[in-house]
């Protein structure tokens, strides 16, 4: 049952446009078990409740898409106690959880060199992968071991690559739409909206590629205490914005050039 608050902006949000994709940097987890005096792994495990809330949240908005920054290519620098408890998470929420994620007809695909993971791990991902691929109501993907200066680089190798299989030398082929595609993203449409919690303002290599034209919301809120109402508000925030992809309609005329 929704409070009147969370009725009021979750009709305001759906009165204004709605982002297809939405990329979520869920930032905060450590930060949040530390004024709470308990360890980093609870505010890992209260980031997961996050998730299980948020994901019926953007159903209800109509988000076709969504990636979460899961476990970013820099994390292998953590504590190797605290990186093995992140691995147990994600098999853990898409074992666990995999009931949720078909009920609410959710797609999962897992992005980044996710291969390279523990096989306990990768077994996990195929198995959800397989299961919920028929899920059509909302696209989820799982950045788990990504970086996108990696996946550049990755994307140029396989180009190269590409070329000398083919023995191509036309590099005026080399457009957007051709690059994109060795990207592990293929076929995924750019972010609309990215969202950072817990008050930093930086992508932290995350989408570098696809957010040229993303709107990029910050909020305070650390991503254990996200709560769909935060999420709709964001939406909101999206829906004023004016996005024209480097053009001048819609501007005021202001007198500049």
């Amino acid at each position: 049952m929704k409070s009147q608050e969370e009725e009021y902006w979750l009709s305001l949000a759906l009165s204004g446009k709605i982002p297809r994709h939405i990329g979520i940097i869920m930032d905060g987890n450590g930060r949040w078990a530390l004024r709470r005096g308990l360890e980093r792994t609870e505010g890992h495990k209260a980031g997961v409740e996050a998730i299980r809330r948020c994901l019926p949240a953007l159903e209800e908005l109509g988000v076709e898409h969504c990636t979460l920054f899961v476990f970013s290519t820099e994390n292998w620098k953590r504590p190797q106690e605290e990186i093995k408890f992140l691995f147990g998470l994600i098999l853990d929420y898409v074992s666990k959880y995999k009931h949720e994620l078909l009920e609410h007809e959710i797609c999962v695909t897992p992005i980044g060199r996710w291969e390279e993971l523990p096989q306990s791990v990768v077994r996990a991902l195929k198995d959800v992968v397989r299961d919920t691929k028929q899920c059509e109501r909302l696209k989820l993907y799982l950045a788990i071991n990504y970086g996108s200066r990696q996946e550049i680089l990755d994307a140029t190798t396989k180009i190269v690559q590409d070329f000398l299989t083919r023995a191509k030398t036309d590099l005026g082929s080399i457009t957007e739409e051709y690059f994109s595609n060795f990207l592990y993203t293929k076929g995924v449409p750019d972010p609309d909206l990215i969202i950072r919690t817990s008050g930093e303002q930086r992508l932290s290599n995350f989408l570098l590629w696809q957010s040229a034209y993303s709107e990029l919301v910050f909020t305070d809120v650390l991503w254990p205490d996200f709560q769909p109402i935060d999420l709709y508000k964001c939406v909101v925030e999206f829906s004023q914005r004016d996005r024209r992809f480097g053009d001048i309609r819609g501007e005021e005329d202001d007198n500049e050039c």
